[in-house]
């Protein structure tokens, strides 16, 4: 992962450019738009070069986050194929939303446990996903690890 920032970052068009951001994941709700928390939608980005992405989430332990994790994961995914290319995700402070996001696609395209996802970002910044969010996280985890175990069993029953 690239880049992890906030709501500051994401509204600094010139900081972007700076940075070579090719990519924006943008975990706010449109609510918060309404609210005048956050400006920073496709259309702000208009002319940058910037490929963007949604995922309207609200930091409330209530939210359900899951449909979303496979499909943030895939547009991280896709976009860090290239070496070229750079990635910030966000939400409003870059603690929960974001960086529940980013443990996901570490666990999804990086066969990491949510433990060692953790561990990884948390050795560059820290993070707080809400408890919701990391119930959900671990409902990904034991999906994973039963899908990995799956996998392992048909590969062993070749031989």
């Amino acid at each position: 992962m690239k880049h992890k920032l906030n709501k500051e970052t994401a509204k600094d068009r010139a900081k972007l450019k700076e940075m070579g951001i090719t990519h924006i994941l943008n975990a706010t709700a449109s609510e918060e738009d309404l609210h005048g928390k956050i400006s920073s939608r496709e259309e702000y980005y208009r002319g940058m070069n910037i490929t963007y992405y949604n995922v309207p989430a609200v930091d409330e332990v209530w939210f359900d986050i899951s449909e979303y994790l496979f499909p943030a994961a895939e547009f991280i995914h896709k976009a860090l194929s290239n070496p070229e290319d750079k990635v910030l995700v966000h939400c409003i402070h870059g603690v929960s939303r974001s960086s529940t996001l980013v443990l996901a696609y570490l666990m999804i395209h990086h066969n990491m446990m949510l433990e060692d996802a953790i561990d990884h970002v948390t050795d560059v910044r820290w993070i707080g996903p809400n408890m919701g969010f990391l119930n959900q996280l671990t409902v990904l985890n034991s999906d994973l690890l039963m899908k990995r175990k799956l996998q392992l069993t048909k590969q062993l029953g070749k031989y």
